[in-house]
């Protein structure tokens, strides 16, 4: 591939716009807790993840995760045992394991391409994960895939 210039937005091309979460997914607040989700559950031995759980990982408080979780549950994306226990639907453990996929890969462009220390790069491909769209994340995947830094569709 030839190493061509990319093209710079001038002034007159670059167009501020409010941050909008993508098109008919969830906003980031529910991604960030089916994320956390699956991430604790890797993280345990058993995978028993409660709301508790998720509120002191996040540094949220127990109300807020609580809203957060129920509307969650409302959108079918998980289920809360009588236990406390949180579990994912089919539909929920897809899209966060998708959510974590594109921070993994993020981080992964940021070291590789911006020389940014993984710490760094782990913190910003968290904030990034939410906003960018699927075109821009396809590219970015098959760029890292070409240069062998990741397998297609592996995870976890």
């Amino acid at each position: 591939m030839p190493n061509t210039k990319v093209q710079m937005p001038t002034a007159m091309d670059a167009v501020p716009e409010p941050v909008p979460s993508r098109a008919g997914l969830l906003a980031e607040s529910g991604e960030n807790y089916l994320e956390t989700i699956l991430v604790m559950k890797e993280r345990s031995g058993n995978g028993l993840v409660r709301a508790v759980d998720v509120a002191n990982e996040l540094k949220f408080s127990k109300p807020s995760v609580s809203r957060g979780l129920g509307q969650l549950k409302e959108k079918g994306l998980i289920t809360i045992a009588n236990t406390g226990d949180l579990e994912f639907t089919p539909e929920g453990l897809e899209r966060a394991k998708r959510i974590f996929r594109r921070h993994q890969i993020l981080t992964a462009v940021l070291q590789d391409v911006a020389g940014v220390p993984f710490d760094i790069a782990e913190r910003d491909a968290c904030r990034i994960e939410h906003v960018i769209s699927d075109e821009s994340m396809a590219g970015i995947e098959k760029y890292l895939e070409g240069k062998g830094l990741i397998d297609a569709h592996s995870s976890m």
